[in-house]
């Protein structure tokens, strides 16, 4: 099936086509870091923050529920990963991409149209080189399309205290220790892209 413009992709969809688990785990993390929902613990790992009042109403995307759900300690992302619930919550993304024609099944690798689709948002979508005007939804697409570039971008002492960014030299340190507050204000739920020519405005 490679008639896919319909498709309506999440941001943990388009970080599992990218760059496999690891990539829509990491999408998973800023999406909760972003919702006050999840924080760095010690070096190298995050941890669940209790609900604010009024969130809990606001549906988390699966992965991400997924993912709260194991911190009941502080975690490495890598150990998330690796976790058999997040597995699962992977697995189950994999099912609707798969019939969409965006996986192989097996092995589930990504196809030939998710490459293009994957390519046609990166070209859409630029690395970010600031956080000023980024929704929340901007912030995940562009983690979910660039990585560890929009991570040391938009998010930069988050991912580095995470473990998501390896550390960097002296001056981005600097750089990251006179950074502003990271956490954005933009809408917290339903985010989503359609992936067929104009996903995620900017």
């Amino acid at each position: 099936m490679d008639d896919d413009r319909t498709v309506r992709l999440a941001p943990h969809e388009v970080a599992l086509l990218r760059g496999g688990p690891r990539a829509a785990v990491t999408v998973a993390v800023v999406d909760l870091y972003l919702r006050g929902a999840l924080d760095t613990g010690p070096p190298g790992t995050v941890r669940a923050l209790p609900s604010a009042p009024g969130t809990a109403a606001v549906p988390l995307p699966p992965l991400a529920e997924a993912v709260r759900g194991c911190l009941h300690e502080p975690l490495p992302v890598r150990r998330l990963t690796r976790h058999p619930d997040v597995r699962l919550a992977v697995a189950l993304m994999r099912i609707p991409l798969a019939e969409a024609g965006l996986l192989r099944c097996p092995p589930l690798g990504p196809t030939r149209a998710a490459r293009r689709r994957v390519r046609a948002l990166r070209e859409a979508h630029p690395p970010p080189t600031s956080r000023r005007g980024m929704t929340a939804d901007d912030r995940l697409l562009a983690v979910a399309l660039h990585d560890v570039a929009a991570l040391r971008a938009l998010l930069p002492r988050f991912a580095l205290r995470a473990g998501l960014v390896e550390r960097v030299e002296v001056a981005g340190r600097r750089l990251l220790k006179n950074s502003p507050p990271e956490h954005g204000s933009g809408s917290g739920g339903g985010m989503a892209y359609y992936c067929g020519g104009g996903g995620g405005g900017d």
